[in-house]
């Protein structure tokens, strides 16, 4: 027989149909490729990035890429630079998690990276987010170890691993394939693994309880 404290523990665990759904749907994610200097290496790792994260069976991508993207650093709310977040801010707010793709320069991220993020607020918190780097003989890590105090200071929350590429230049071929793969690629699903298990945690915490920080 169930006493009324079964019945009560029956009803706060037993999920809905809607919670079931909405935990199984593919978390939303935006891959923030985060250079603008003129001769980038950054699509190069882009497109492989993409690939990676398209073929997990976990996402929704979206892309926004600080280069096609002109936010002056004085934060004024131009026309111009109203047109501009209609089209980039959708795609931050409606992401669940994001992918943050940075290179390293004189030891930190680029200023462009910087200035998009500090555009936005709301748009980050709560929400999970996994970096990817290259660079020289640190491939970028250090980049990526600020960006953790960045995103920490608006409420997102880092995964731990990371993909990153140690003189990235020399890791390509010509045809912007890896010439080794297998490390990258198996880091990459271990860094992914963990952002959807973090997307759609935080996404059931929400749905429960706003989050209010």
């Amino acid at each position: 027989m169930k006493t009324a404290t079964d019945t009560h523990a029956d009803v706060r665990t037993a999920p809905s149909a809607a919670s079931t759904f909405t935990s199984s749907a593919p978390v939303r994610v935006t891959v923030v490729v985060g250079s603008n200097r003129t001769g980038r290496f950054g699509p190069v790792v882009a497109e492989w990035l993409l690939g990676r994260v398209r073929e997990h069976d976990d996402f929704e991508v979206d892309v926004v890429d600080v280069a096609e993207t002109d936010l002056p650093t004085t934060f004024a709310p131009t026309p111009e630079v109203t047109a501009q977040l209609a089209e980039i801010t959708p795609k931050l707010a409606t992401a669940e998690a994001f992918v943050v793709l940075t290179p390293e320069y004189n030891h930190s991220y680029p200023a462009a990276l910087k200035n998009l993020i500090d555009w936005h607020f709301h748009e980050w918190r709560a929400k999970p987010v996994a970096l990817v780097s290259y660079g020289g003989l640190s491939g970028g890590l250090r980049a990526v170890e600020h960006l953790r105090q960045v995103f920490a200071e608006l409420h997102a929350t880092t995964v731990r691993d990371t993909v990153s590429f140690h003189q990235a230049h020399a890791s390509f071929d010509d045809m912007g394939h890896l010439k080794e793969p297998s490390a990258p690629t198996a880091a990459a699903k271990v860094m992914l693994d963990q952002l959807a298990w973090w997307g759609r945690a935080l996404r059931e915490a929400k749905e429960r309880r706003p989050y209010g920080g």
